[in-house]
């Protein structure tokens, strides 16, 4: 569960880090383009917490299906779908899923490539359990 005071960068990297040595769970993601767009679509489970990467461009955030509480650098917000947020750049967040839900972000780019996506949307994160598409690093390596 994430902590009731509103966290820092640094005390949502050091969630990151204490959360990384303990079971993973593949997240269902499914990708999709259009004219310029790109739309990922992720279903969690209730109970699943997820540390995001860095986005590096505005973006749309929206919860689709159920409750999360989504906190970032200043802000802490337990939001219930429908809802849809402008996601700033340059923020770590991480979300709580209360009840399975399912959230997406849509992103202008004309790649398709998932690897050049990352590249262009996103800021390196080397303590990222995830790569491109959401596939676990552990999995990626078996």
């Amino acid at each position: 569960m994430i902590p009731e005071k509103i966290p820092t960068r640094e005390d949502i990297e050091r969630l990151q880090a204490s959360i990384a040595n303990e079971p993973q769970v593949e997240i269902q993601t499914r990708h999709y383009f259009a004219d310029g767009m790109y739309c990922r679509e992720v279903a969690r489970r209730k109970d699943t917490l997820i540390v995001g990467k860095v986005h590096k461009k505005e973006h749309f955030y929206v919860v689709l299906q159920g409750e999360v509480t989504i906190v970032g650098e200043g802000k802490r917000e337990r939001i219930k779908a429908p809802r849809i947020m402008v996601s700033q750049p340059g923020t770590k967040r991480a979300v709580y899923a209360h009840e399975d839900s399912v959230c997406m972000t849509v992103h202008r780019t004309f790649e398709t490539d998932l690897e050049v996506i990352e590249q262009e949307l996103v800021e390196e994160d080397p303590n990222a359990v995830f790569l491109p598409g959401n596939i676990l690093k552990d999995k990626a390596l078996t």
